[in-house]
């Protein structure tokens, strides 16, 4: 599994064409697409110029469609989907793949469920036989349940319960969220001891049932292959793998306007040595028009040694060891998302002390906005992340898998940096206004060292 923790800046991306190859014009990513009859959806593109292939499937599965008291089956589908398959032994999916010289890895989010293969171009055939049988036949057993539950507890246990701050990344990213009227992002990815502890066998094949189907899925595949080889092979392996009823949609009733007073919490970290300060906004799902300009006000804000927090607070007043902030750290959202600013105090520095620098900061953007410089950064910031994004087979097949899953069209993938270039200082402030208003907060303070937990509002 990826870390669970990296906070990454999860940006779409863009490619400069080889002057020498026939490719589309510069910035753009040429695609096919057909859809199977049991509701299998392939999306492919050619890139000749290395001899290796990604098949990279998407389920439309994540921590969002767990219901209240079986947190944590999405993330524990992504360890139970190596555990064998009925032409396929216990771990020995990854053991064929790096013997064919490739990697794979699987990923569990708020929104979907990923697992890919890259492969030299010659084994398009075994990762795509693979994908297909344990989509048809996963191994669902007591035994592998019991040894994979104990897994994901283990993993929590060395990733959030044993880290310093690691809570406030994971459960504290939830709060902003009534459980009542949004569950689906009430709750962590990785789920809690109690719901995992209290998972029955009956309720992981049911899991697997609704969520695991070719309807429920899309297939990308990016690199060097024939594209009639291609549908040969897929039609071959994944025909045949029945359809089932198509799943509910998730509800969350939490909108992201303003809440009528904000929230405080404060919690004790017995492995944290100094305080920690966050303050959470909701903001809108990514299909939303804002969803630019939020992009430009988090690069600006926390990200990199030239932003304004640690610009002020780090590095001016030194108030804090470290201090940004984050934007839907696990990846883009179908409903409503989290940015988060940040510091962890210095020595000699109160909480609250702390909390009023990063208000200034927020505040001083909400009244004054940006500067010409400041955009200009966060747009070059933004071209390198499209162009990095796409500079890997598997790179392009997760862009593929993005703009199919969280934007209008799948095409926007070939004009979605023009829409970004356009943001302005004033859609900056406008959205700095919108969701930095201080009755959308909600305030987090971590006190180092054991003692009492509470919470409520302020």
């Amino acid at each position: 599994m990826r870390t669970l923790f990296a906070l990454l800046l999860v940006l779409p991306g863009t490619l400069l064409a080889q002057a020498a190859s026939p490719s589309p014009p510069a910035g753009r990513i040429a695609f096919e697409q057909f859809t199977l009859p049991n509701g299998l959806r392939v999306i492919y593109s050619e890139d000749h110029s290395t001899p290796i292939v990604t098949v990279d499937v998407w389920y439309e599965v994540g921590s969002r469609n767990e219901r209240a008291g079986r947190s944590g089956f999405a993330h524990l589908f992504e360890h139970m989907m190596f555990e064998g398959s009925a032409h396929v032994k216990k771990s020995e999916h990854g053991q064929l793949v790096e013997r064919a010289g490739g990697n794979y890895n699987g990923s569990t989010a708020e929104d979907r469920t990923n697992y890919y293969e890259t492969v030299p171009s010659n084994r398009l055939n075994l990762a795509l036989w693979l994908e297909a049988d344990r989509m048809r036949s996963l191994a669902i057993t007591e035994d592998k349940f019991e040894n994979q539950r104990q897994a994901v507890k283990e993993e929590r246990r060395l990733r959030v319960d044993n880290q310093p701050y690691a809570g406030a990344f994971t459960d504290g990213l939830t709060w902003p969220f009534d459980s009542t009227t949004c569950f689906p992002y009430a709750h962590t990815v990785i789920g809690s001891m109690a719901d995992l502890d209290a998972a029955k066998l009956a309720d992981v094949q049911a899991f697997f049932d609704t969520y695991y189907a070719p309807n429920n899925a899309t297939l990308v595949v990016v690199g060097d292959f024939s594209p009639g080889e291609l549908r040969r092979l897929v039609n071959q392996y994944f025909a045949g793998v029945p359809s089932h009823a198509a799943p509910e949609a998730p509800r969350c009733d939490a909108g992201t306007a303003a809440a009528k007073a904000a929230q405080r919490r404060e919690v004790h970290d017995p492995h944290a040595n100094l305080d920690l300060v966050m303050r959470l906004y909701r903001i809108p799902e990514h299909r939303s028009a804002d969803t630019p300009a939020l992009e430009v006000l988090n690069i600006i804000l926390g990200q990199g040694e030239s932003s304004r927090l640690n610009v002020s607070v780090v590095r001016r007043d030194k108030a804090a060891v470290g201090a940004g902030s984050i934007l839907n750290p696990y990846g883009s959202r179908n409903g409503p998302g989290v940015l988060a600013a940040y510091g962890i105090v210095n020595q000699g520095v109160s909480a609250d002390r702390l909390d009023s620098l990063l208000s200034q900061q927020l505040d001083s953007i909400r009244a004054n906005g940006i500067s010409a410089a400041e955009l200009d950064k966060a747009k070059n910031i933004l071209r390198a992340g499209f162009i990095d994004n796409r500079e890997t087979t598997f790179g392009k097949a997760e862009e593929l898998h993005h703009y199919l899953t969280f934007h209008s069209t799948i095409d926007e993938i070939n004009t979605d940096l023009d829409h970004l270039l356009t943001v302005t200082s004033d859609d900056v402030k406008r959205v700095a206004n919108a969701y930095l208003a201080p009755a959308n907060l909600t305030r987090l303070i971590v006190r180092a060292g054991a003692g009492p937990t509470s919470g409520g509002g302020q």
